[in-house]
């Protein structure tokens, strides 16, 4: 036995819709749409973004995402202009024990750690 693949249920915060945007101007495909729960996927990273507004838990909640360029990803949030379209907030470049991170805090409050 061998198991295939984590996909964990994310918490949209308040406006479902908006999360929806956001994640699919980050890269993210919608693979499926449910109503109340859409999976996402870019490359092998596959996610469920849940209807679901819970600030403490959102806020507790954080993924680490591995990538193989970080820089650009930065770069691209930037020139999109996701924190002022969504609200969501980014760090500068972290060079971590475990390799380059960029941070960023998206609607609901969840840390998305991507990692280089």
């Amino acid at each position: 036995m061998k198991f295939l693949s984590l996909e964990p249920f994310v918490p949209s915060g308040k406006d479902f819709e908006k999360a929806k945007q956001f994640f699919q101007e980050l890269g993210f495909l919608v693979s499926w749409d449910a109503g109340d729960y859409t999976g996402f996927v870019f490359g092998e990273c596959r996610f469920i973004l849940q209807k679901y507004d819970e600030q403490f838990f959102a806020e507790n909640f954080m993924l680490s995402v591995k990538t193989d360029d970080v820089k650009s990803l930065r770069e691209q949030i930037l020139q999109k202009d996701l924190p002022g379209k969504y609200g969501v907030k980014i760090s500068a470049l972290l060079q971590q024990p475990y390799g380059l991170e960029l941070n960023v805090i998206d609607m609901a409050g969840v840390c998305w750690h991507f990692v280089q």
